[in-house]
């Protein structure tokens, strides 16, 4: 390296993957931004520059300076072979430039470490590597000896497995010409063995076990909590659930979950009525199948969570995001960094999941189809967390003395969505609202435009629609004076509210 491509390397001064020292009196610090190098993009540290002001001032390089650098190096593991560059200054004779480079870390490497412990460089700072991360990078750099997946399943035989499902997937990834046809006539410890989901001396694996066991009674990991909020925190619980099982048992309840509390759109094409869910089921699907493949089985008191709020649904699960992925490149093109092989092998093989990192990718992409604003990942409390927005999401109650003015806010607005199912114009509908610029009843506006779902109920209250005639009432609100009626009389009371209520609500018509 010449002095007139330092120059230029360090105009912008210290980065991710240029580090400055003044000296090597700084040896050790340098030498933990150097571990951070080579577990993250490489880089350059130099010596013989003032970090702050850039100046060029070298130092003076003894034999014995060499000798401090050579063992310094000396204390990585895996042993690292880098050669020292020594540039001379060009006003002095004895003063040179020290520069060290290294490679950025691969993914599937061992992660380097300096007198036994690891860095590595989040943006520009060097810090100590998360053992989370550590212990990630150590699974994929031997995954023979890490592995999860791999491992044989203890408690769990052959016949502890649910054969026909085994066979159902078979034949999935036959159809899908992923497996040979001749896998259909199999027995079932042939299937497994083809599928590497056996031992060498016959044990089912843990993978075996995640897709297929009848009980999971050994495995308190195979979970799944779902919930639906009201509101977009996590406060009130409309319909919390827990669901214990194997692969496709947590796959399916959690699908019959998400078409349980998500909106169904209704689109009339040709002569048929297609319903299909305000997030395209194919994108809650995938996601689902990523989460339950790539989370880390080995977190036994943790588990994947799907939450839905009135705004977005969230996909929570434990582990961490391979190391070549951020929350940002994500949802970018990349290659795939199954935390589980095998499980992400099988699924492959029985169709349920692409094998070359295009799952996110897809998601995206369906999401982005139905007009939904791009999912996005965040990383908390050890765990990667999917949102998925709901576009359906309206903040507000309105109750029958706001709808007049709480329609005068937009005209026009509702004048095009009125239009569209009266087939009038958006001027004549416009015209017809315009005599309500005033706060008006909610059955003033029914009975102009024919609708009796022009607004929503206020909490705690209930209606009444006859004749003609829409009244909005609050329930009944006990209080409890020292005059007030007994507690039978309070029950007797509440119970007829109630019943009146419901009566009407079957008899407004």
């Amino acid at each position: 390296m010449t002095i007139e491509e330092i120059i230029h390397l360090i105009k912008q001064g210290e980065t991710r993957i240029l580090e400055l020292k003044k000296t090597t009196g700084e040896l050790q610090e340098a030498m933990h931004s150097a571990c951070a190098m080579l577990n993250s993009d490489g880089g350059h540290l130099i010596f013989g520059i003032t970090p702050r002001s850039l100046k060029l001032v070298g130092q003076q390089v003894t034999d014995n300076t060499r000798q401090e650098i050579a063992n310094a190096l000396g204390h990585f593991e895996p042993a690292i072979d880098i050669i020292p560059e020594y540039i001379d200054l060009p006003n002095s004779t004895e003063n040179k430039l020290i520069i060290l480079s290294f490679n950025p870390w691969k993914w599937g490497k061992e992660p380097y470490v300096y007198k036994g412990c690891p860095y590595y460089k989040p943006e520009s700072t060097t810090k100590i590597m998360p053992k989370e991360m550590y212990e990630e990078r150590l699974k994929a750099s031997n995954p023979q000896k890490f592995q999860w997946d791999i491992k044989p399943a203890y408690e769990t035989n052959i016949s502890d497995l649910d054969q026909e499902r085994i066979k159902g997937v078979v034949q999935l990834g036959i159809r899908g010409n992923r497996l040979p046809a001749s896998a259909e006539s199999d027995n079932i410890e042939k299937i497994l063995n083809k599928l590497h989901l056996l031992t060498k001396d016959g044990k089912p694996t843990h993978a075996a076990a995640m897709l297929f066991a009848k009980s999971t009674i050994h495995y308190p990991q195979f979970l799944l909590r779902m919930c639906r909020f009201q509101g977009i925190t996590k406060n009130v619980f409309i319909d919390p659930k827990e669901v214990y099982g194997n692969f496709f048992e947590i796959l399916d309840a959690a699908i019959d979950f998400c078409f349980k509390h998500l909106l169904l759109k209704a689109e009339i094409k040709g002569l048929r009525r297609e319903e299909t869910l305000e997030i395209p089921i194919e994108a809650l699907r995938e996601a689902l199948i990523n989460a339950l493949c790539h989370r880390d089985y080995e977190q036994i008191y943790n588990s994947t969570s799907l939450a839905i709020f009135d705004d977005r649904v969230e996909i929570t699960n434990p582990g961490v995001l391979p190391a070549e992925l951020t929350p940002t490149t994500i949802l970018l093109p990349h290659s795939s960094y199954p935390h589980n092989p095998l499980i992400a092998h099988v699924l492959y093989q029985t169709t349920y999941l692409d094998k070359w990192g295009t799952g996110v990718e897809r998601i995206v992409q369906l999401c982005n189809n139905a007009n939904i604003p791009t999912p996005f990942y965040t990383i908390a409390n050890r765990s990667v967390i999917l949102t998925i927005p709901r576009v359906t999401y309206k903040a507000e109650y309105v109750n029958e003395q706001q709808v007049g003015s709480k329609l005068a806010v937009s005209w026009q607005q509702v004048g095009s969505k009125l239009a569209a199912r009266n087939q009038q114009t958006i001027q004549q509908i416009t015209q017809r609202i315009l005599k309500y610029t005033s706060p008006c009843s909610a059955h003033q506006i029914c009975q102009e435009f024919g609708f009796k779902d022009v607004y929503k109920l206020a909490p705690g209250h209930y209606f009444k629609y006859k004749k003609g005639k829409l009244d909005v009432f609050r329930y009944f609100t006990v209080n409890f004076d020292s005059d007030d009626k007994d507690f039978d009389d309070l029950v007797h009371e509440i119970s007829n509210v109630m019943k009146d209520s419901i009566w009407n609500l079957f008899n407004c018509c």
